[in-house]
């Protein structure tokens, strides 16, 4: 599913206008991020955790070369979810 079909599906469930529904995925979205950048974490109950964590530098492989290759240490996104999100899913 993308947003655009998140959008319609609330503009239609909610009687919302696309655009009103638009502002509010798109500023949800934004929430989320920016809380992100500020705290590192944002924990939505009944659905999940979404927490930046630090990856340590690494040595890879290039699969053409086989050369090898330094991979510096970055930030990345996870996500864990829910009990409630887990037991709907399986």
């Amino acid at each position: 599913m993308t947003k655009k079909e998140i959008v319609k599906q609330l503009s239609e469930q909610y009687k919302l206008t696309h655009v009103d529904a638009l502002k509010v995925v798109q500023g949800t979205l934004d929430a989320i991020i920016e809380e992100l950048v500020r705290n590192g974490r944002i924990e939505l109950r009944n659905f999940g955790v979404f927490e930046v964590r630090q990856r340590a530098a690494r040595k890879a492989r290039n699969p053409r070369t086989g050369e090898a290759v330094l991979v510096s240490p970055r930030k990345v996104v996870v996500f864990k979810p829910g009990l409630e999100m887990e037991k709907k899913v399986r």
